[in-house]
C-alpha cells in the first residue's frame, strides 16, 4: 500500500431525502362518483447509513467524494397507495471510524463492528394522504400533508486504527522493522526520521494459531501534542490501542529521558493513555555485550522491559510472550 494509499480523514457534505407527499386523491368510479378520500402516504426520503466493513483499512474510497445524497421518496397516489422510499445511501468504512460534528467536535457516532449500522442523517418522514383527515363532519378532505424536508449537513470522518499492540516512539526507533519481523507486514524502511507516514497494521502470530495485531505508529517527536511533527494526526490511532509498547534504541543518549517524553506527549493530548498497559523494548541490542545490559538494567524506567534487535531475531520470542500476557491480564 502506497503511502499516499491510507487516508485516515475525510469532511463530506450528507443530505438526506425529502419525503413524499400524500396524496389527496378521491375515489371515483362509474359506480360510486362521489367516492370518499383515498389518497395514500408518501415515502420516506432515503437516509444516509453508516456501515462498518472489516475488510477496509482506510477511508481512500471516500478521499474524493464530497458530496452524498440519498433520494427523495415518491408521492401517494390513489387507492392508498404508498409512495416508494427513497434509496438509502450506505457508506462504507472501516472499523474504527468516529463520525465527529465539524462545528462542536462532538462525536456522534463510532463504529467498531463488522456490519454496524447506524443512520447519521435520517430522512424526511413521508406526508400523510387524505384518508387519514376524514371525520364524521369533513367526509372529503381537500387536503394531505407535504413530506417533511430532506435534512443537510457536514460531517467529519475519523480513521483510528483498532489493534491490540500499539507502538511508541521517536522516529528510527525501529517500530517498522519490528512489525516486518514479527508480521507479513511491509512498512516503508529508512534510515531517516518520519519514514513511517501512517500507520501500518501486522498480525503477528503466536503459539497455537493464537496472533494479535500490533499497529506501527508514525514517530512521536516532543511537542507532537500541539501539532509539531506529524502531530496529533496520528497520536489518535493509539488511543484504540489495549497496549502500548514503547521502544527506545540502546544508543539514545538518555532512555529515561526519552522515556519521560513519550509518555508526556500522549499524558498532554490524552491523559487516559497513561491507562493502558505498557512495555518497554530496547531496540538494537546486538551493539551492547551483556555487561552493558546488566548495567543499563538498572537504569531503565519503572516499566516491564526487554532488550530486543530485530536485525537479529534477539529477544523477539520472550517480546511476544509479555505481549501475549499483557493483553491477556
Amino acid at each position: 500500500m502506497a503511502s499516499s494509499s491510507f487516508v485516515d480523514y475525510v469532511k463530506i457534505y450528507l443530505r438526506s431525502g425529502q419525503g413524499g407527499a400524500g396524496s389527496h386523491h378521491y375515489l371515483r368510479t362509474k359506480g360510486n362518483p362521489r367516492g370518499g378520500p383515498d389518497g395514500g402516504d408518501g415515502g420516506r426520503g432515503g437516509h444516509i447509513i453508516l456501515k462498518g466493513n472489516q475488510q477496509l483499512w482506510t477511508m481512500l474510497h471516500l478521499r474524493y467524494t464530497k458530496h452524498i445524497i440519498a433520494s427523495d421518496g415518491e408521492s401517494g397516489s390513489k387507492a392508498l397507495s404508498t409512495g416508494a422510499n427513497g434509496e438509502d445511501r450506505i457508506i462504507e468504512v472501516p472499523l474504527g471510524t468516529i463520525v465527529r460534528d465539524p462545528e462542536s467536535g462532538e462525536v456522534e457516532f463510532e463504529v467498531t463492528a463488522h456490519n454496524e449500522t447506524h443512520i447519521i442523517v435520517p430522512g424526511g418522514r413521508g406526508g400523510l394522504g387524505n384518508d387519514h383527515f376524514k371525520t364524521s363532519t369533513n367526509q372529503a378532505p381537500r387536503f394531505a400533508q407535504p413530506g417533511e424536508p430532506f435534512t443537510e449537513c457536514w460531517k467529519i470522518f475519523e480513521l483510528k486504527i483498532l489493534a491490540d499492540v500499539g507502538l511508541v516512539g521517536f522516529p528510527n526507533a525501529g517500530k517498522s522493522t519490528l512489525l516486518s519481523v514479527l508480521s507479513a507486514a511491509k512498512p516503508e524502511i529508512a534510515d531517516y526520521p518520519f519514514t513511517t507516514l501512517r500507520p501500518n497494521l501486522g498480525i503477528v502470530p503466536y503459539y497455537d494459531d493464537k496472533s494479535f495485531v500490533m499497529a506501527d505508529i508514525p514517530g512521536i517527536i516532543e511537542g507532537a501534542h500541539e501539532g509539531k511533527g506529524l502531530g496529533v494526526r496520528f497520536l489518535r490511532h493509539i488511543e484504540r490501542n489495549s497496549v502500548l509498547l514503547f521502544m527506545i534504541p540502546a544508543d539514545s543518549k538518555d532512555i529515561k529521558k526519552e522515556y519521560k517524553i513519550l509518555l508526556n506527549e500522549l499524558k498532554q493530548f490524552n491523559p487516559e493513555l497513561l491507562n493502558k498497559g505498557r512495555l518497554l523494548a530496547i531496540t538494537k541490542c546486538d551493539m551492547l555485550d551483556d555487561e552493558m545490559i546488566k548495567l543499563m538494567k538498572k537504569e531503565l524506567p519503572r516499566v516491564p522491559s526487554v532488550f530486543i534487535s530485530s536485525h537479529n531475531r534477539i529477544g523477539l520470542t520472550k517480546l511476544k510472550e509479555m505481549l501475549w500476557d499483557k493483553l491477556n491480564t
